[in-house]
C-alpha cells in the first residue's frame, strides 16, 4: 500500500481498485491520515473498521507507538484507553491483554496513573467493579489482600474495605458465604463496640441480623 500511496495523487488513489475495497468510512480515515502525512500502512487494512482505524490514526499524529494496539483483536475503546495511557506515558503492557474488556482496562489505567501498584488487581477474573473496589483500597493504604479474591463481589469487597478503612476488626465477616447485606450487620455492630458474635452466623438473615443489633446494647 505504501507504495501506491508514494507514486499516486490523493485523486489517483481514490480510483484505484486497492483503495475500493474499503467503505467510504474506512476511505476517509486512510484519507486524512495521508493528509496528516501519517503511515497509513499502518492501519489501511480491511479488518479494522473505521473506528479502530481512527484511533490508530490518532495514535500515528500523537509520535507514539501504535504498534501495541494496532492489532484487530482490540476493539475501539480498548484501543482508546491504550492511546490514553500512551499519551500519559503508562507502562500499558501491564493491560494491553485482549481478554481484559475496555473497564478493567480502565480501572488498571486509572491505578497507574495514581501511581499504585495495580498487580493485586490486573487479574482477568475480577470484574471491573472489583478491580475498583481493590484499587480504592489500595489508594487508601488498606491490606486488600483480605479481599482480593474472586469470591468476593464488589458488595461484600466494599463491606471489607469499609470496615478496614474504620480500623475494625473485619474477620468477624471475612466469609464469602455471608452476603453484602448480612456483612454490613457484623459491620455496623463492630462499629457500634456490640458483641456481633450473638448473630455472626450465616444462617441468619440480614433482616434478623439488622433487629437484633438495634437491640443488643453497646
Amino acid at each position: 500500500m505504501e507504495k501506491i500511496h508514494n507514486n499516486l495523487s490523493i485523486e489517483n488513489l481514490t480510483k484505484t481498485e486497492w483503495f475500493s475495497q474499503f467503505t467510504k468510512y474506512q476511505q476517509r480515515e486512510i484519507l486524512n491520515g495521508i493528509k496528516e502525512n501519517v503511515d497509513v500502512s499502518l492501519y489501511a487494512k480491511k479488518e479494522f473498521n473505521e473506528y479502530q482505524m481512527r484511533e490508530i490514526r490518532l495514535g500515528l499524529a500523537e509520535n507514539l507507538d501504535v504498534s501495541i494496539y494496532a492489532k484487530n483483536e482490540f476493539d475501539v475503546l480498548q484501543m482508546f484507553i491504550l492511546r490514553e495511557g500512551l499519551k500519559n506515558n503508562l507502562d500499558v503492557s501491564i493491560y494491553a491483554n485482549p481478554s481484559f474488556n475496555w473497564e478493567q482496562m480502565q480501572q488498571i489505567r486509572n491505578g497507574l496513573e495514581e501511581n499504585l501498584n495495580v498487580i493485586p488487581y490486573a487479574k482477568r477474573e475480577f470484574s471491573c467493579e472489583q478491580m475498583r473496589e481493590i484499587r480504592n483500597g489500595i489508594f487508601l493504604d488498606l491490606d486488600v489482600s483480605l479481599y482480593a479474591k474472586d469470591c468476593f463481589n464488589e458488595n461484600q469487597m466494599a463491606q471489607i474495605r469499609f470496615g478496614l478503612t474504620d480500623g475494625i476488626d473485619v474477620s468477624s465477616y471475612l466469609n464469602e458465604n455471608f452476603s453484602y447485606q448480612q456483612m454490613n450487620q457484623i459491620r455496623l455492630g463492630l462499629t457500634e463496640k456490640k458483641d456481633v458474635s450473638t448473630y455472626a452466623n450465616v444462617e441468619i438473615t440480614w433482616e434478623e441480623m439488622k433487629r437484633i443489633r438495634e437491640t443488643t446494647l453497646s
